[in-house]
């Protein structure tokens, strides 16, 4: 007979159970469960077409190929990718939910904005950052501008617009720039990615614009005149095409290289983020990605996780002074 007030075996067992579940929280990899065991979702902030829209769907290959994981890329755009973001933000923590952005939307914006549904500090971790390259400063047919100074003396005074593959993004920075050191009046116009924005200088709508190489590669025979890059060096891909520091633009943020960062919500597990990072290590000495950098001409691969967190904490602070100083505000 149980002696009174001491639980049976069959309650002892229950009850070691019950705490065990409250002790390991839902989707946690700690409950021993193979990862992954279920779809991931990538969440992409802008349109199809785009460098972050090929980064991400080369990555969900790599990632059913190294561990058969099935994957869908959501490309869910809206409010200069807020939408997105915030999607992933306050997704579960437990590996299932990615995102793929540019690094300003998830540096810049926590100056840019005054308010935001999430917290940049605390909602998201990086994961990597897979590297953009040089990023190609181009204008309309229509602008006699060959490089440029001379699209800067062109513009002063006059009224024109730069494309923006979204709000806070590098080409908004880089209008607010001219605007305020070279008497330039740019608009910026955005849009839901590269393709729709380059389709309008293409037409003459925007007058100028920056993005990637093989997304300006795509509209190029239509007559755009490419007139530089950004960061510190050439692009491979155009290597007779200046920076615009040599060009005599020696302010900080046209030395500024950023990037697509691949993060997950905060509190996902280390376990899981080392996997996550692995693929991308690996995936990097593919020769999908090896093609991949070759079109866009990219010639740096994207590191693992320690370094990433490593230069995550030195150039953050470099993108968000650059917005701090030029004082720009989205609402």
């Amino acid at each position: 007979m149980p002696h009174p007030g001491r639980p049976t075996r069959r309650q002892f067992v229950a009850g070691a159970t019950a705490l065990a579940s409250g002790l390991i929280a839902p989707g946690s990899h700690a409950q021993g469960a193979k990862y992954p065991s279920k779809q991931i979702r990538i969440v992409v902030p802008f349109a199809p077409g785009g460098l972050t829209d090929a980064y991400a769907r080369l990555y969900g290959e790599q990632l059913t190929q190294q561990l058969g994981a099935t994957v869908l890329v959501e490309n869910k755009t809206g409010a200069g990718a807020v939408i997105g973001i915030d999607a992933v933000a306050k997704a579960p923590a437990d590996g299932y939910t990615l995102l793929v952005t540019t690094t300003g939307t998830v540096m810049q914006n926590r100056v840019l904005y005054t308010k935001l549904p999430y917290n940049l500090d605390k909602d998201l971790v990086p994961i990597t950052v897979f590297p953009s390259g040089p990023l190609v400063v181009a204008v309309a047919p229509n602008v006699p501008a060959r490089n440029v100074k001379e699209f800067l003396a062109w513009a002063k005074g006059r009224e024109a617009s730069m494309g923006s593959y979204a709000p806070g993004s590098y080409p908004q920075m880089l209008a607010d720039l001219f605007n305020r050191h070279y008497g330039s009046k740019l608009q910026t116009v955005n849009y839901r990615g590269e393709t729709p924005m380059w389709v309008d200088v293409a037409s003459g709508q925007v007058q100028i614009a920056v993005g990637s190489v093989q997304a300006f590669n795509t509209v190029s025979t239509r007559g755009l005149k490419p007139l530089g890059v950004t960061g510190t060096y050439r692009t491979p891909k155009m290597p007779e095409l200046q920076t615009l520091i040599e060009q005599g633009i020696n302010d900080p943020l046209v030395a500024l290289e950023g990037g697509l960062a691949l993060m997950a919500p905060s509190g996902t597990p280390e376990a899981i983020l080392k996997t996550l990072s692995s693929v991308v290590v690996k995936g990097a000495e593919t020769e999908q990605s090896a093609k991949l950098r070759e079109n866009f001409g990219i010639p740096n691969k994207p590191k693992g996780l320690a370094e990433t967190r490593a230069d995550w904490d030195k150039q953050a602070p470099a993108w968000i002074k650059a917005a701090v100083d030029l004082g720009v505000k989205l609402d």
